[in-house]
């Protein structure tokens, strides 16, 4: 009797082990919820999640050869678009983080867009400071046009506001950030299986 009961205790185990394995393993594996708001800490921790998605504007900005884009070319990728000049400092400062994090995401349904607000006078050297961090694209947007078009507009640089791949605005960070870590990889990813 106590063999059989001690063949039983390990049958079961052994079945309780294998309905845990199958349920964790998935859970590792799978992509992130697209749930932003649970990852608003560490280094994200100024994450502000939208109340209510909004469009991303329809307005135009420049890329390094003075060709024309609107946001509507990415919609179908999760679109981290950083408004930045090279006359602030927090800006400048976490430029290397946006583009380490541009490296980690290669490949994927994500795009690092970084839109410069310097005039068309200083437009040189913006696209210089660009130019020496690979494997950032420059795009630049003088008049703020894409600042004044969200709402609420733009208040200060840097800002970076998190479009998801049906083109809604799901977020944004209002100030200097570290893209470089865990935290946003985690946001960037989560933003990619948004909407």
């Amino acid at each position: 009797m106590k063999g059989e009961n001690r063949l039983a205790a390990g049958r079961l185990a052994i079945v309780v082990g294998a309905a845990a394995a199958l349920y964790v393993i998935p859970a590792c594996s799978s992509k992130p919820s697209g749930d932003l708001k649970s990852l608003a800490n560490g280094e994200m921790k100024g994450l502000v999640v939208e109340a209510r998605p909004t469009p991303a504007p329809q307005v135009a900005f420049t890329d390094a050869a003075g060709k024309t884009h609107t946001l509507a070319e990415f919609k179908g990728r999760a679109v981290v678009l950083n408004l930045w000049g090279t006359f602030c400092a927090p800006c400048v400062a976490e430029m290397p983080t946006l583009a380490k994090l541009k490296t980690e995401t290669a490949g994927q349904s994500i795009t690092i867009l970084p839109v410069s607000v310097d005039t068309e006078d200083d437009r040189a050297n913006a696209k210089a400071f660009i130019a020496r961090r690979p494997p950032l694209p420059f795009y630049s947007d003088p008049n703020y046009a894409i600042a004044y078009a969200v709402t609420p507009p733009v208040a200060g640089l840097p800002t970076t506001l998190l479009i998801d791949r049906n083109g809604l605005i799901r977020a944004r960070v209002a100030g200097g950030a570290d893209w470089s870590g865990p935290d946003a990889l985690r946001v960037v990813r989560a933003l990619e299986t948004a909407g």
